[in-house]
């Protein structure tokens, strides 16, 4: 799966309800899973990977594979603690942001069981982050509004050099699909 970059409308938009926990689902779901792992990540929510729907995967420390359909923080602690952050969609930028340390979710697993969870510590930070994914919310919202700046800036031209580049190697294709019809032409 091909993880969305920050400069992409759809990691900005509020993702929709799961409506049923099926094959096509938990395949979804396994493939991300292959994804996160694959791209060092702890946690990856559906948005990030093109799926506007209402779920996300974590493996934090302790290797258990979690899977929240349908999630809705149902609370959180009034005592906070900073950490570095980091995103899958926005590679190699960090940046410290303040969250609650504790939060209680209730979800949906991948057998289609509802649960409620307390975490705190690094799993609550990990919730909340992919949490926000499914609202279009991304950590760096949460931080300090210069580095949010700088930030989409950076990927903005990224994002233009990455499209100049596709543009010059379609027109460097389509000359040489132009020279061997001629070729081919010239031959009939």
């Amino acid at each position: 799966m091909e993880i969305v970059q920050l400069g992409q409308e759809l990691l900005r938009q509020k993702s929709q309800p799961v409506e049923e926990v099926n094959e096509e689902l938990l395949a979804t779901i396994q493939d991300m899973f292959v994804t996160m792992d694959n791209s060092n990540g702890v946690g990856l929510a559906a948005p990030q990977v093109g799926i506007l729907k209402r779920f996300f995967v974590i493996t934090v420390d302790d290797g258990v594979r979690r899977v929240y359909i349908n999630p809705q923080i149902i609370a959180t602690s009034q005592e906070v603690c900073n950490f570095e952050e980091g995103c899958l969609s926005i590679p190699n930028v960090y940046e410290t942001i303040t969250r609650p340390e504790k939060v209680t979710i209730q979800a949906i697993n991948e057998k289609g069981k509802p649960f409620v969870q307390e975490a705190d510590g690094y799993l609550a930070r990990v919730i909340q982050h992919e949490y926000d994914h499914l609202d279009g919310i991304l950590y760096i919202d949460r931080g300090d509004e210069e580095f949010k700046k700088k930030t989409e800036a950076t990927f903005e031209k990224r994002a233009l050099r990455r499209k100049e580049k596709e543009a010059a190697k379609a027109a460097k294709a389509a000359k040489i699909a132009a020279k061997k019809a001629k070729k081919v032409g010239a031959q009939c």
